[in-house]
């Protein structure tokens, strides 16, 4: 099996950066990455003021995956996720919405072993591995792993988790996937900025699908597909585009009026948001889930 080490990793998607190496639509890659911090946080004293933040979010590749072009969409499915032993999580000055709350800043290191997370003495809780950067090259400019856009990057989107298939929008010839920020369990809204921040290895299929795309990146589960939508700050906006992917997909590939999308997202869908930990300096992630009907079975029809 084709092994990826953690230290062949980046900081930023770039329309420009060339692949660390080139694999076939179909084949299963084991990726090892490191946490958030990159290594940089031992213990309960170092906390965030004291890391260098331009080591923040790496994200091990880019993978680049033959075949795919601009109007694809790279598919990868999250085989398997396996954390480390140890993860931290953090309170950051001016992050979130309890921050006025707390004394910060604040680092908790916890424990995970035999698929539980353990915080403390008294709480404990199941791990629900997931990965929070999952993108793409862009189509033009560099776009540090910090934030998310159309073409992935920092989603931090807990249904990214074992058994998921994420579809990017391809952009850049081979897609240059790059994926990392493992978290040993992460909430909704993540509002204090961090989940359980830890390294760990992933096992990842990749695929490709040809001349179909999402504006966005699509999450598909067995019973379910998640559209996206990012904003620098608003989470009006976030909301908007995640179901207006929805709806497009809807009406487009399975042939919904834009009344029926509409009317059937309001009934039958969930629109969520996956992080939205403001005031922060990161992206509002919102997303939508689309139940699979045999009316509309997978995103797209092919």
């Amino acid at each position: 099996m084709l092994r990826i080490g953690r230290d062949e990793h980046v900081w930023s998607f770039d329309a420009n950066r060339e692949p660390v190496v080139t694999v076939e639509p179909g084949t299963v890659l084991e990726i090892e990455t490191w946490d958030c911090f990159t290594g940089q946080v031992q213990s309960e004293n170092d906390t965030l003021e004291k890391l260098d933040l331009n080591r923040v979010n790496s994200a091990t590749g880019p993978i680049a995956v033959r075949g795919a072009e601009p109007g694809d969409t790279l598919s990868v499915t999250l085989l398997d996720i396996r954390p480390g032993e140890k993860g931290a999580a953090m309170c950051i000055p001016g992050w979130g919405q309890l921050i006025d709350s707390v004394h910060s800043p604040t680092t908790r290191i916890f424990t995970v072993a035999d698929g539980v997370v353990t915080m403390n003495d008294r709480v404990s809780f199941p791990a629900r591995p997931m990965f929070g950067v999952i993108g793409v090259s862009p189509a033009s400019g560099d776009i540090t792993t910090f934030l998310a856009d159309r073409h992935g990057g920092n989603m931090d989107d807990h249904v990214n988790g074992i058994g998921a298939t994420i579809h990017l929008p391809v952009f850049q010839s081979g897609g240059q996937l790059a994926i990392g920020d493992m978290h040993a369990s992460m909430g909704d809204g993540e509002i204090s900025g961090t989940g359980v921040e830890i390294g760990g290895v992933g096992l990842i299929k990749v695929d490709v699908i040809k001349r179909r795309a999402g504006g966005w990146p699509i999450t598909e589960t067995n019973d379910a597909f998640y559209t996206h939508g990012t904003s620098a700050s608003s989470i009006d906006e976030a909301l908007k585009s995640a179901c207006e992917e929805a709806s497009r997909l809807l009406v487009d590939e399975w042939d919904f009026s834009v009344e029926d999308a509409f009317m059937f997202l309001s009934v039958a869908g969930d629109l969520g948001i996956a992080q939205y930990c403001h005031p922060s300096p990161g992206s509002v992630i919102a997303r939508m889930r689309v139940p699979k009907l045999a009316s509309n079975p997978a995103p797209f029809r092919v």
